[in-house]
């Protein structure tokens, strides 16, 4: 006979599956949220507007005056709430996955991706932040640490359900690298910025002598070169379908992915970028976007001390594309929006601001025509907060992804993620304590 501890832990997660497997997928009727100001990011915001979502896509967006409910909706009054997309960090290290050891400070072949663990705490913690698309990175500590991975931030139980895929179906993602003081050490890593550089001139070579290889093999297949998962992962960063995201802090080491970049002609996002106002210029010419930082507590090390809140606003003003990032921990997932309010401070513009949480990450993410707006035909990937984005006084009290709820602060389970408490750091689990109660996860 079942135990009656074990009948209770047997129910909770057959409950629990059956939730799981209903609000896993969009729902067959369209839900409409009436009465909300929406902030769509790539129009004027609208004061009392409708969004319509229908099997995990947008389907309408307007003005109560223009657009009306389908017959069959699902109403929700949104009167009081601010409604705006999901919120993209192109930057972030929530799953707790690495990719490259200290073997090498180059390793182009290992990827991020067979090493998150999606049960991790943070990623309900950046759900309660309003994240919806991330971009999970391995560490700054290598010339070249491997590949990252997007993800959407679904509910669901394996990285292959959470990952962002092309229209072939392949996982997505770019290449992490980074110069200044992390990846300098003792041997075989470099100890000097000059010699960093030059061990990432050589690799490149020898990816392009590679590249010229398997066009040689299309002619004559015995030309072909024994496969080497480092020259394929760089041959795809040479042609420019996987993007290099670059740390990089110091104003010099800033010029020397610039250079790097005008040599070998890759795509590259330049991340953190703390002296970016004094190189503004420069990054604007070259037509690079920046994925920055701000943080209110300076320090930790000492390529990072000029970080300048107003990087956004120097960059704004000069042409450069800019988006945010938490590099979680560094900055809490749950105060992503406080990045951009801060830079709103120091002179970046309302719209700009907006922009760099949404868009401007999504097209670092190659991802623009998919989510950072709510705009019809995108993904349903927003999130419904109880005032403007840039009040400290505002919380995000719903995150949708794919028209899926994934978050409801009005739920106490949800709730412990945005505020913590006991069980807020435990992994995403159903368990029941000896006395038959549900431990919040």
């Amino acid at each position: 006979m079942m135990s009656p501890i074990k009948r209770i832990l047997t129910t909770t997660f057959l409950s629990a599956t059956l939730l799981a497997v209903v609000t896993a997928s969009p729902q067959e009727q369209p839900t409409a949220f009436v009465g909300a100001r929406l902030i769509p990011v790539d129009g004027p915001e609208i004061e009392d507007g409708i969004m319509v979502v229908h099997l995990g896509k947008i389907v309408a967006v307007g003005d109560s005056s223009l657009v009306s409910p389908p017959d069959d909706a699902d109403i929700r009054d949104m009167e009081g709430m601010v409604i705006m997309p999901g919120l993209v960090d192109t930057h972030s290290h929530i799953g707790g996955g690495w990719a490259a050891d200290s073997s090498e400070p180059i390793q182009p072949g290992v990827s991020v991706f067979d090493a998150i663990d999606v049960r991790s705490s943070g990623f309900q913690r950046a759900q309660s932040g309003g994240v919806t698309t991330a971009n999970v990175m391995p560490g700054s500590g290598h010339l070249m640490s491997g590949q990252t991975v997007y993800l959407k931030l679904r509910d669901l139980n394996t990285i292959e359900e959470w990952v962002v895929r092309d229209e072939s179906g392949r996982p997505m993602g770019g290449m992490k690298m980074a110069n200044g003081t992390n990846s300098r050490r003792d041997p075989p890593f470099p100890g000097t910025r000059g010699k960093s550089a030059a061990l990432v001139r050589e690799v490149f070579l020898d990816a392009l002598a590679y590249q010229a290889k398997q066009e040689a093999a299309k002619e004559d297949p015995e030309k072909a070169p024994d496969r080497d998962l480092g020259m394929e992962a760089l041959v795809e960063v040479l042609e420019g379908s996987r993007i290099v995201h670059h740390h990089t802090h110091r104003h010099d080491d800033i010029l020397t992915v610039l250079r790097l970049r005008e040599e070998f002609g890759f795509r590259v996002v330049l991340h953190h970028v703390s002296d970016a106002w004094k190189v503004a210029d420069e990054i604007a010419a070259a037509g690079v976007p920046c994925s920055l930082i701000l943080i209110d507590s300076p320090g930790g090390k000492l390529e990072a001390r000029d970080v300048g809140f107003e990087s956004g606003a120097v960059l704004e003003e000069a042409g450069a594309k800019v988006a945010f990032h938490t590099d979680d921990w560094i900055t809490d997932s749950r105060l992503f929006m406080r990045m951009a309010a801060l830079a709103v401070r120091a002179g970046m513009s309302r719209e700009g601001a907006l922009r760099a949480l949404t868009i401007e990450g999504a097209a670092m993410l190659d991802l623009q025509d998919r989510i950072g707006t709510l705009s019809v035909g995108k993904d349903a990937d927003f999130i419904i907060l109880d005032g403007d984005p840039f009040s400290v006084y505002s919380r995000v009290q719903e995150t949708w992804i794919d028209g899926v709820r994934v978050f409801d602060r009005s739920n106490d389970k949800d709730r412990l993620w945005a505020t913590g408490g006991l069980g807020a750091g435990s992994p995403r689990a159903i368990t029941s304590c000896c006395d038959g109660g549900e431990v919040a996860r």
